[in-house]
Protein backbone atom coordinates (compact mmCIF):
# COMPACT_ATOMS: atom_id res chain seq x y z
CA UNK A 1 0.00 0.00 0.00
CA UNK A 2 1.03 3.36 -0.68
CA UNK A 3 0.27 7.04 -0.43
CA UNK A 4 -0.63 9.02 -3.64
CA UNK A 5 0.45 12.46 -4.30
CA UNK A 6 -0.07 14.83 -7.11
CA UNK A 7 1.87 18.06 -6.96
CA UNK A 8 1.07 21.26 -9.36
CA UNK A 9 -0.03 18.23 -11.94
CA UNK A 10 -1.42 19.91 -14.89
CA UNK A 11 -3.05 18.54 -17.88
CA UNK A 12 -3.54 20.76 -21.32
CA UNK A 13 -5.02 18.40 -24.59
CA UNK A 14 -3.79 19.36 -27.38
CA UNK A 15 -5.38 22.13 -29.66
CA UNK A 16 -6.58 23.79 -26.43
CA UNK A 17 -5.36 26.28 -24.14
CA UNK A 18 -7.45 26.15 -21.05
CA UNK A 19 -5.79 23.33 -19.02
CA UNK A 20 -8.39 19.94 -18.43
CA UNK A 21 -6.27 19.35 -14.96
CA UNK A 22 -4.83 23.23 -13.63
CA UNK A 23 -1.73 22.49 -10.94
CA UNK A 24 -3.62 19.59 -8.59
CA UNK A 25 -2.38 19.56 -5.55
CA UNK A 26 -3.81 16.80 -3.68
CA UNK A 27 -2.37 13.67 -1.37
CA UNK A 28 -4.08 10.74 -0.40
CA UNK A 29 -2.89 8.96 2.55
CA UNK A 30 -2.19 5.97 2.78
CA UNK A 31 -5.28 3.34 3.18
CA UNK A 32 -7.66 6.31 2.63
CA UNK A 33 -10.36 5.96 0.45
CA UNK A 34 -10.60 9.70 -1.68
CA UNK A 35 -13.46 10.32 -4.05
CA UNK A 36 -12.66 12.69 -6.79
CA UNK A 37 -16.70 14.96 -7.62
CA UNK A 38 -17.81 17.50 -9.87
CA UNK A 39 -19.81 18.01 -12.92
CA UNK A 40 -19.46 16.98 -16.42
CA UNK A 41 -15.54 18.53 -17.84
CA UNK A 42 -14.28 19.54 -14.43
CA UNK A 43 -11.15 17.36 -14.57
CA UNK A 44 -11.58 14.40 -12.40
CA UNK A 45 -11.04 11.42 -14.53
CA UNK A 46 -8.32 13.26 -16.42
CA UNK A 47 -7.14 13.67 -12.85
CA UNK A 48 -7.47 9.58 -12.63
CA UNK A 49 -5.95 8.94 -16.26
CA UNK A 50 -2.93 10.87 -15.11
CA UNK A 51 -2.45 9.00 -11.96
CA UNK A 52 -3.28 5.61 -14.13
CA UNK A 53 -0.66 7.04 -16.69
CA UNK A 54 -3.05 7.05 -19.17
CA UNK A 55 -2.82 10.58 -19.75
CA UNK A 56 0.58 12.48 -19.96
CA UNK A 57 1.33 14.67 -17.61
CA UNK A 58 2.27 18.63 -19.18
CA UNK A 59 3.67 19.94 -15.61
CA UNK A 60 4.32 18.46 -12.19
CA UNK A 61 4.73 15.33 -10.91
CA UNK A 62 2.82 12.21 -9.29
CA UNK A 63 4.11 10.00 -6.29
CA UNK A 64 2.88 6.96 -5.65
CA UNK A 65 4.53 5.97 -2.03
CA UNK A 66 8.17 7.54 -2.32
CA UNK A 67 7.85 6.78 -6.25
CA UNK A 68 8.04 9.42 -8.96
CA UNK A 69 6.01 7.54 -11.50
CA UNK A 70 5.12 10.53 -13.74
CA UNK A 71 7.01 9.28 -16.30
CA UNK A 72 6.27 4.99 -15.70
CA UNK A 73 4.12 2.66 -17.95
CA UNK A 74 0.93 2.41 -16.68
CA UNK A 75 1.69 -1.28 -16.15
CA UNK A 76 4.54 -0.43 -13.77
CA UNK A 77 2.75 1.59 -11.12
CA UNK A 78 1.39 -0.86 -9.09
CA UNK A 79 -1.95 0.20 -9.72
CA UNK A 80 -5.08 -1.62 -10.37
CA UNK A 81 -8.13 0.22 -12.46
CA UNK A 82 -12.39 -0.65 -12.47
CA UNK A 83 -13.75 1.28 -15.40
CA UNK A 84 -17.11 2.17 -15.80
CA UNK A 85 -17.86 -0.41 -18.44
CA UNK A 86 -16.93 -3.90 -16.97
CA UNK A 87 -14.87 -4.84 -19.91
CA UNK A 88 -14.98 -9.06 -18.94
CA UNK A 89 -13.74 -11.25 -21.83
CA UNK A 90 -17.19 -13.11 -22.36
CA UNK A 91 -15.31 -16.45 -23.86
CA UNK A 92 -13.72 -16.92 -20.49
CA UNK A 93 -15.34 -17.88 -17.02
CA UNK A 94 -15.59 -15.98 -13.81
CA UNK A 95 -12.58 -17.28 -12.46
CA UNK A 96 -10.69 -16.78 -15.96
CA UNK A 97 -11.29 -13.23 -16.54
CA UNK A 98 -10.46 -12.46 -12.70
CA UNK A 99 -6.82 -14.65 -12.67
CA UNK A 100 -5.96 -13.74 -16.33
CA UNK A 101 -4.09 -10.13 -15.26
CA UNK A 102 -1.75 -12.67 -13.03
CA UNK A 103 -1.62 -15.32 -15.30
CA UNK A 104 0.14 -12.83 -18.22
CA UNK A 105 2.15 -11.22 -15.30
CA UNK A 106 3.48 -15.29 -15.09
CA UNK A 107 1.51 -16.28 -11.63
CA UNK A 108 2.03 -19.63 -11.76
CA UNK A 109 -1.60 -21.75 -11.54
CA UNK A 110 -1.73 -22.92 -7.56
CA UNK A 111 -1.11 -18.98 -6.36
CA UNK A 112 -3.73 -17.87 -9.17
CA UNK A 113 -6.40 -20.15 -8.20
CA UNK A 114 -5.97 -19.36 -4.47
CA UNK A 115 -6.27 -15.34 -4.85
CA UNK A 116 -9.28 -16.21 -7.25
CA UNK A 117 -10.92 -18.27 -4.73
CA UNK A 118 -10.10 -15.61 -1.76
CA UNK A 119 -11.06 -12.61 -3.77
CA UNK A 120 -14.70 -14.48 -4.86
CA UNK A 121 -15.32 -15.39 -1.29
CA UNK A 122 -14.81 -11.74 -0.62
CA UNK A 123 -17.03 -10.89 -3.15
CA UNK A 124 -19.94 -13.13 -2.87
CA UNK A 125 -18.98 -14.88 -5.88
CA UNK A 126 -17.79 -18.15 -5.25
CA UNK A 127 -20.82 -19.70 -7.18
CA UNK A 128 -20.13 -18.01 -10.23
CA UNK A 129 -16.79 -18.49 -10.51
CA UNK A 130 -17.41 -21.63 -13.66
CA UNK A 131 -20.01 -19.53 -15.26
CA UNK A 132 -19.62 -16.65 -18.58
CA UNK A 133 -19.99 -12.50 -18.20
CA UNK A 134 -23.33 -13.26 -20.32
CA UNK A 135 -24.84 -15.46 -17.52
CA UNK A 136 -24.33 -12.56 -14.79
CA UNK A 137 -26.16 -9.70 -13.65
CA UNK A 138 -24.95 -6.23 -13.56
CA UNK A 139 -23.97 -6.16 -10.11
CA UNK A 140 -22.54 -9.68 -10.28
CA UNK A 141 -20.52 -8.58 -13.37
CA UNK A 142 -19.08 -5.36 -11.97
CA UNK A 143 -17.87 -7.13 -8.86
CA UNK A 144 -15.87 -9.71 -11.11
CA UNK A 145 -14.53 -6.00 -12.52
CA UNK A 146 -13.84 -5.57 -8.66
CA UNK A 147 -12.35 -9.12 -8.13
CA UNK A 148 -10.14 -9.24 -11.06
CA UNK A 149 -8.38 -5.84 -9.60
CA UNK A 150 -8.52 -7.18 -5.90
CA UNK A 151 -6.16 -10.14 -7.09
CA UNK A 152 -3.69 -8.06 -8.37
CA UNK A 153 -2.95 -6.92 -4.91
CA UNK A 154 -2.10 -3.81 -6.15
CA UNK A 155 -0.90 -0.87 -3.99
CA UNK A 156 -3.75 1.99 -5.36
CA UNK A 157 -6.94 1.05 -6.44
CA UNK A 158 -8.82 3.57 -9.19
CA UNK A 159 -12.01 3.62 -9.86
CA UNK A 160 -13.31 5.12 -13.14
CA UNK A 161 -17.41 5.85 -12.18
CA UNK A 162 -17.76 2.00 -11.77
CA UNK A 163 -21.72 1.92 -10.87
CA UNK A 164 -23.00 4.28 -13.78
CA UNK A 165 -24.27 1.30 -15.48
CA UNK A 166 -26.48 -0.01 -12.64
CA UNK A 167 -30.02 0.49 -11.85
CA UNK A 168 -30.38 2.80 -8.66
CA UNK A 169 -31.34 0.20 -6.33
CA UNK A 170 -28.35 -2.00 -7.32
CA UNK A 171 -26.27 1.36 -7.24
CA UNK A 172 -26.96 1.93 -3.33
CA UNK A 173 -26.12 -1.53 -2.32
CA UNK A 174 -23.06 -1.86 -4.80
CA UNK A 175 -21.55 1.67 -2.95
CA UNK A 176 -22.16 0.63 0.17
CA UNK A 177 -20.19 -3.26 -0.73
CA UNK A 178 -17.38 -0.98 -2.21
CA UNK A 179 -16.96 0.56 0.82
CA UNK A 180 -17.26 -1.57 3.04
CA UNK A 181 -14.36 -3.94 0.94
CA UNK A 182 -11.90 -1.01 0.45
CA UNK A 183 -12.12 -0.20 4.82
CA UNK A 184 -10.92 -4.56 4.73
CA UNK A 185 -8.31 -4.11 2.24
CA UNK A 186 -6.94 -1.27 3.79
CA UNK A 187 -5.55 -0.51 -0.09
CA UNK A 188 -5.10 3.07 -0.88
CA UNK A 189 -8.14 3.44 -3.84
CA UNK A 190 -9.11 6.90 -5.47
CA UNK A 191 -12.90 7.10 -6.49
CA UNK A 192 -14.15 8.68 -9.36
CA UNK A 193 -18.09 10.04 -9.58
CA UNK A 194 -20.23 12.65 -10.83
CA UNK A 195 -22.85 11.72 -7.95
CA UNK A 196 -22.44 13.84 -4.71
CA UNK A 197 -24.38 11.52 -3.27
CA UNK A 198 -22.10 8.30 -3.54
CA UNK A 199 -19.18 10.79 -3.05
CA UNK A 200 -20.51 11.89 -0.03
CA UNK A 201 -21.81 8.42 1.38
CA UNK A 202 -18.22 6.32 0.17
CA UNK A 203 -15.11 9.05 0.93
CA UNK A 204 -13.17 9.10 4.12
CA UNK A 205 -12.47 12.67 2.27
CA UNK A 206 -14.27 14.34 -0.77
CA UNK A 207 -12.21 16.24 -3.22
CA UNK A 208 -14.86 18.84 -5.24
CA UNK A 209 -13.82 20.04 -9.16
CA UNK A 210 -14.46 22.79 -10.94
CA UNK A 211 -13.63 23.57 -14.31
CA UNK A 212 -10.07 22.12 -13.94
CA UNK A 213 -9.44 23.47 -10.16
CA UNK A 214 -9.29 21.68 -7.04
CA UNK A 215 -12.23 23.52 -4.74
CA UNK A 216 -12.07 21.80 -1.62
CA UNK A 217 -11.13 18.56 -0.40
CA UNK A 218 -12.62 17.30 2.76
CA UNK A 219 -14.52 15.06 4.78
CA UNK A 220 -17.96 14.29 3.93
CA UNK A 221 -19.48 16.16 7.01
CA UNK A 222 -17.19 19.10 6.55
CA UNK A 223 -18.18 20.06 3.08
CA UNK A 224 -21.67 19.96 4.05
CA UNK A 225 -21.34 22.52 7.19
CA UNK A 226 -18.26 24.31 6.31
CA UNK A 227 -18.22 24.53 1.96
CA UNK A 228 -15.60 27.03 0.99
CA UNK A 229 -17.23 28.78 -1.52
CA UNK A 230 -20.96 29.17 -3.62
CA UNK A 231 -20.00 26.31 -5.67
CA UNK A 232 -19.06 23.66 -3.35
CA UNK A 233 -22.26 24.82 -1.30
CA UNK A 234 -24.47 24.64 -4.37
CA UNK A 235 -23.07 21.18 -5.31
CA UNK A 236 -22.51 18.93 -1.99
CA UNK A 237 -26.25 18.50 -0.87
CA UNK A 238 -29.47 16.74 -2.21
CA UNK A 239 -31.56 18.65 -2.31
CA UNK A 240 -29.25 21.48 -3.38
CA UNK A 241 -28.50 24.32 -0.86
CA UNK A 242 -30.78 27.63 -1.32
CA UNK A 243 -28.15 30.36 -2.76
CA UNK A 244 -29.91 33.84 -3.08
CA UNK A 245 -28.01 37.19 -3.77
CA UNK A 246 -29.50 39.90 -1.23
CA UNK A 247 -28.82 43.06 -0.94
CA UNK A 248 -27.44 44.46 2.14
CA UNK A 249 -27.77 47.94 3.99
CA UNK A 250 -27.13 48.28 7.63
CA UNK A 251 -25.15 45.57 8.50
CA UNK A 252 -27.60 42.94 7.35
CA UNK A 253 -29.02 41.09 3.76
CA UNK A 254 -32.32 41.34 3.45
CA UNK A 255 -34.77 39.00 2.08
CA UNK A 256 -37.78 40.31 1.95
CA UNK A 257 -38.87 40.44 5.54
CA UNK A 258 -36.15 38.60 6.37
CA UNK A 259 -33.10 39.93 8.18
CA UNK A 260 -30.03 38.44 8.47
CA UNK A 261 -26.45 39.96 9.87
CA UNK A 262 -24.02 39.58 7.84
CA UNK A 263 -19.34 41.01 8.53
CA UNK A 264 -18.64 44.58 7.95
CA UNK A 265 -16.42 43.46 5.22
CA UNK A 266 -19.74 42.47 3.08
CA UNK A 267 -20.20 44.81 -0.14
CA UNK A 268 -23.68 46.02 -1.51
CA UNK A 269 -24.85 42.53 -1.53
CA UNK A 270 -24.27 38.85 -0.33
CA UNK A 271 -25.06 35.11 -1.27
CA UNK A 272 -26.86 34.00 1.29
CA UNK A 273 -26.82 29.98 1.44
CA UNK A 274 -29.52 27.83 3.66
CA UNK A 275 -30.02 23.96 2.92
CA UNK A 276 -33.70 23.14 2.90
CA UNK A 277 -33.87 21.86 6.20
CA UNK A 278 -32.24 25.28 7.37
CA UNK A 279 -35.91 27.06 7.13
CA UNK A 280 -38.96 27.09 9.06
CA UNK A 281 -42.11 28.49 8.50
CA UNK A 282 -43.41 32.28 10.08
CA UNK A 283 -45.59 34.74 10.21
CA UNK A 284 -43.01 36.96 8.84
CA UNK A 285 -39.92 36.68 6.95
CA UNK A 286 -38.69 35.07 3.41
CA UNK A 287 -41.88 34.62 1.08
CA UNK A 288 -41.94 31.46 -1.77
CA UNK A 289 -44.23 31.44 -4.20
CA UNK A 290 -45.17 27.55 -4.02
CA UNK A 291 -45.15 25.29 -7.53
CA UNK A 292 -44.74 22.15 -6.62
CA UNK A 293 -44.90 20.06 -3.28
CA UNK A 294 -42.52 16.37 -3.37
CA UNK A 295 -44.13 14.42 -1.07
CA UNK A 296 -41.30 11.33 0.02
CA UNK A 297 -43.82 10.05 2.65
CA UNK A 298 -41.39 10.80 5.97
CA UNK A 299 -40.23 14.26 3.89
CA UNK A 300 -41.92 16.61 2.07
CA UNK A 301 -40.07 19.18 -0.21
CA UNK A 302 -41.12 22.25 -1.09
CA UNK A 303 -40.32 23.96 -4.36
CA UNK A 304 -40.98 27.57 -5.34
CA UNK A 305 -39.94 31.12 -6.45
CA UNK A 306 -38.99 34.11 -4.50
CA UNK A 307 -41.91 35.68 -4.00
CA UNK A 308 -39.45 39.05 -3.22
CA UNK A 309 -38.41 41.75 -5.74
CA UNK A 310 -35.47 42.08 -4.16
CA UNK A 311 -33.81 38.46 -4.12
CA UNK A 312 -31.95 37.39 -6.72
CA UNK A 313 -30.82 33.60 -7.63
CA UNK A 314 -27.06 33.79 -7.40
CA UNK A 315 -26.79 32.22 -10.42
CA UNK A 316 -28.86 34.36 -12.63
CA UNK A 317 -28.24 31.94 -16.04
CA UNK A 318 -29.94 29.32 -14.29
CA UNK A 319 -33.39 29.16 -15.38
CA UNK A 320 -34.74 26.14 -13.59
CA UNK A 321 -33.25 27.16 -9.97
CA UNK A 322 -36.10 26.81 -7.35
CA UNK A 323 -36.06 27.66 -3.56
CA UNK A 324 -36.54 24.71 -1.80
CA UNK A 325 -38.08 24.13 1.53
CA UNK A 326 -38.50 21.13 3.96
CA UNK A 327 -41.78 20.77 5.25
CA UNK A 328 -43.46 18.88 7.73
CA UNK A 329 -44.87 15.99 5.31
CA UNK A 330 -48.64 15.68 7.63
CA UNK A 331 -49.20 19.63 6.55
CA UNK A 332 -47.61 20.70 3.14
CA UNK A 333 -48.71 23.76 1.16
CA UNK A 334 -50.66 23.40 -2.00
CA UNK A 335 -49.18 24.81 -5.58
CA UNK A 336 -49.92 28.05 -5.86
CA UNK A 337 -49.63 29.10 -2.24
CA UNK A 338 -47.61 31.51 -0.82
CA UNK A 339 -45.47 30.42 2.08
CA UNK A 340 -43.29 32.43 4.66
CA UNK A 341 -40.22 31.14 6.31
CA UNK A 342 -37.39 32.34 8.21
CA UNK A 343 -33.47 30.18 8.55
CA UNK A 344 -33.32 28.22 11.65
CA UNK A 345 -30.35 29.24 14.34
CA UNK A 346 -26.44 28.53 12.65
CA UNK A 347 -28.35 27.44 9.07
CA UNK A 348 -27.00 30.40 7.41
CA UNK A 349 -23.75 30.63 5.03
CA UNK A 350 -22.38 33.97 3.48
CA UNK A 351 -20.74 33.92 0.56
CA UNK A 352 -18.92 36.77 -1.20
CA UNK A 353 -21.10 38.18 -3.94
CA UNK A 354 -18.42 38.59 -6.84
CA UNK A 355 -15.83 35.95 -6.15
CA UNK A 356 -18.12 33.33 -4.35
CA UNK A 357 -15.93 32.98 -1.83
CA UNK A 358 -16.91 32.28 1.96
CA UNK A 359 -17.21 34.61 4.45
CA UNK A 360 -18.40 33.38 7.62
Amino acid sequence: MASVIFENASRIYPGTTTPAVDKLNLTVADGEFLVLVGPSGCGKSTSLRMLAGLEEIDGGRILIGDRDVTNVAPKDRDIAMVFQSYALYPHMTVAENMGFALKIAGVDKAERDKRVREAAKLLDLELYLERKPKALSGGQRQRVAMGRAIVREPQVFLMDEPLSNLDAKLRVATRTQIAALQRRLGITTVYVTHDQVEAMTMGDRVAVLKDGLLQQVDTPRNLYDKPANAFVAGFIGSPAMNLLTAPVSGGKAHLGDLDIDVPASAGSSVIVGIRPEGWVASATGFHVLVEVVEELGSDAFVYGKPADTNVQFANASDEGAQVIVRWDPKNPPKPGETVTVVNVANAVHLFDATTGARIN
